[in-house]
């Protein structure tokens, strides 16, 4: 009996399995495993790459911690991971990674495309922006920079295609909507690639990946897999950020709101919402492909948790030129503390340190400083409430309530560790907040599995 979905998300820098028990929609297994898989940048081009064996590598490993008499009754698998990438591979004998030939994987954080080189690039049709790290950009840096590299292989896509593409023997790569729109040059009304704009730009369109919608079918896998029978129905690979909100957008009527390292707030567009004709750089939303033909609304702040690390790095910093030696988890923790004894503060501090997409070169500030409020309290609480007020300076309150929000569900690793932050979602936003149920990638991926792919569209898709 097919109980169980197997769900998996290929991190940046970790890689997670679950067991889902589809019935009951409960995870009944769990495994998570660090990559340890980036490669140091010997040439200074701002090159961000992995290992792309070790990634393969840990994948098995997590998957063989996952108890095998239950994977013998797993009846689908999803996979999900980290968007934007690109990984090249030549497919001339299937997509067997024990013996198949690939390249590193250039992940999402790759710099080497700059402001020079983006901008003599083609403009796409697309309302979503080229940016450094995505992977038609990074394939256009290697016409450019590399263009014998491009020769030594015949399909490209993201790591989760190429695991998807392996476990199902394809001779070519098949993508979602959610990695197309993240690579750049794609349509996602039309749900193509701007084909002319890269033939007249001489692009090698045959590394281009076939298309595959949201939540289908890519193949069935060829052989058994640490256990899972040879046959089992394998999910074209989705865009980590989409599953995560699967995850726990449970409502139209919900926004979730995820504060890890970085910041994202995002709700679900109505079903006949239509994106803008051409990219808006300037705005601080964006519209992400969602499933179906709908769309999420995202605002994604670069400052987040990593806000509130830097400063508790700053303070452990002055404390050692001062002889004093503390941890950083014990010092967040206390001052923590300090700010929920300070229930308000004046202080302003907008916590942009690293920029914003829409604003890179903006700059973080504090302002209405006193000698009332310069306690560690005072700034701590002021701090976070200022990375609130920077999600809302991008997606305002007045925006979700128009969209008809009447609830945030929280998740991320600094929204359930710091309860100040907590305090301040409430003050900023002024809707009902719940917490609890964490965005996870490989939970989403596998319910998605679940919910859009039943019995007899197991029996009879494969996606063309």
């Amino acid at each position: 009996m097919n109980t169980y979905t197997l769900g998996v998300d290929l991190g940046t820098t970790s890689i997670k399995a679950v067991l889902l028990e589809c019935h009951s929609r409960s995870v009944i297994a769990s495994q998570t495993l660090p990559t340890a898989s980036d490669i140091a940048d010997s040439n200074g081009i701002k090159a961000k790459e992995q290992d792309t064996g070790r990634i393969l590598d840990t994948l098995d490993r997590c998957i063989d911690l996952l108890p095998r008499d239950k994977m013998q009754h797993v009846g689908r698998i999803g996979v999900s991971g980290q968007m934007h990438g690109v990984l090249f591979w030549n497919s001339e004998r299937g997509c067997d990674w024990s013996k198949g030939k690939f390249s590193h994987l250039i992940t999402w954080q790759d710099g080497r495309c700059d402001e020079k080189f983006l901008s003599s690039l083609p403009k796409p049709d697309s309302h979503l922006s080229v940016a450094t790290g995505f992977g038609c950009a990074t394939i256009f840096w290697y016409m450019k920079h590399r263009p014998a590299f491009l020769k030594g292989f015949t399909v490209a896509g993201t790591i989760q295609d190429y695991v998807v593409s392996s476990l199902c023997g394809l001779d070519k790569c098949l993508m979602t909507p959610q990695n197309a729109a993240s690579w750049g040059f794609y349509n996602t009304s039309s749900n193509q690639w701007n084909v002319d704009i890269l033939t007249d730009a001489g692009f090698p369109l045959h590394l281009l990946p076939g298309c595959a919608h949201s939540g289908e079918l890519a193949g069935r896998t060829l052989t058994d897999w640490h256990g899972v029978p040879a046959g089992t129905p394998v999910g074209a690979a989705l865009g980590d950020f989409q599953c995560a909100v699967y995850s726990c957008l449970s409502a139209q009527t919900d926004a979730v709101l995820n504060i890890s390292t970085s910041a994202q707030l995002s709700f679900a567009m109505p079903a006949d919402f239509k994106p803008p004709d051409s990219p808006q750089p300037d705005s601080p939303v964006a519209f992400f492909p969602y499933f179906g033909r709908s769309y999420l609304a995202v605002a994604a702040s670069l400052n987040g948790g990593n806000a509130l690390a830097t400063f508790v790095d700053m303070l452990t910093g002055w404390m050692k030129e001062l002889g004093v030696e503390l941890s950083d988890q014990s010092l967040y923790e206390k001052v923590i503390a300090c700010a929920l004894n300070q229930e308000s503060s004046e202080l302003a501090v907008t916590p942009t340190i690293l920029g914003e997409r829409h604003q890179p070169f903006a700059l973080g500030q504090v302002t209405n400083i006193s000698a009332r409020n310069i306690s560690l309290g005072h700034v701590t609480r002021a701090l976070c409430r200022g990375i609130l007020e920077n999600l809302a300076s991008m997606m305002p309150p007045e925006r979700l309530q128009k969209a008809g929000v009447r609830r945030i569900v929280g998740s991320g690793s600094a929204l359930a560790r710091n309860e100040v932050l907590r305090q301040e979602v409430k003050r900023v936003f002024d809707v009902p907040a719940v917490y609890g149920q964490n965005a996870d990638s490989a939970v989403g991926v596998a319910l998605v599995l679940c919910d859009r792919i039943g019995a007899a569209h197991e029996a009879s898709s494969t996606v063309k």
